[in-house]
């Protein structure tokens, strides 16, 4: 999909003011409110924008310890191990990949005693090989889109 500048001026402001109204958008970026509405439902539709919910931090909610567990999977089971990751609410994001393992999770926890635990169920399920778990020690990068929806915008310009 393309994005042309006024697409990223809107990203932009989606990301460093995630709280203000459409109407504010609009003003902001001198712009009619229906063209910023039109803007932001093809951005929605094209799959640009995917949500709205605000992020949670883990560690603020009890949950401290981040993990990367790289989850073998037996052949032909992949789909049927996804499927059961689901079901644990420890695992915030879980990732077919190329390399070593065939799934890879985000996986939150208390505490390390409790990681074990949730890596034990993971073991457990049918169809799991071996597991191999990394633990993060300190973020260095936090999640972010800023600087790639300016590299796309600084395209889009030529």
């Amino acid at each position: 999909m393309a994005v042309d500048e006024l697409d990223t001026r809107i990203l932009r402001l989606l990301l460093e003011q995630p709280r203000t109204s459409v109407r504010e958008y609009a003003r902001i970026l001198g712009v009619a409110r229906g063209t910023l509405q039109a803007r932001l439902d093809r951005l929605e539709r094209d799959g640009v924008i995917t949500g709205t919910a605000p992020a949670l931090s883990p560690a603020a909610l009890g949950h401290p310890v981040l993990a990367f567990v790289h989850i073998e999977v037996t052949q032909g089971h992949l789909d049927e191990v996804g499927d059961a990751l689901a079901a644990v609410p420890e695992i915030v994001e879980a990732f077919s990949i190329t390399g070593g393992g065939d799934l890879l999770a985000r996986v939150v926890a208390r505490d390390n005693a409790h990681l074990e635990d949730v890596v034990q169920k993971l073991i457990s399920m049918p169809g799991v090989v071996r597991t191999r778990t990394e633990v993060a020690l300190r973020e260095r990068v936090s999640h972010r889109m800023l600087p790639l929806v300016e590299s796309i915008g600084r395209s889009a310009r030529g």
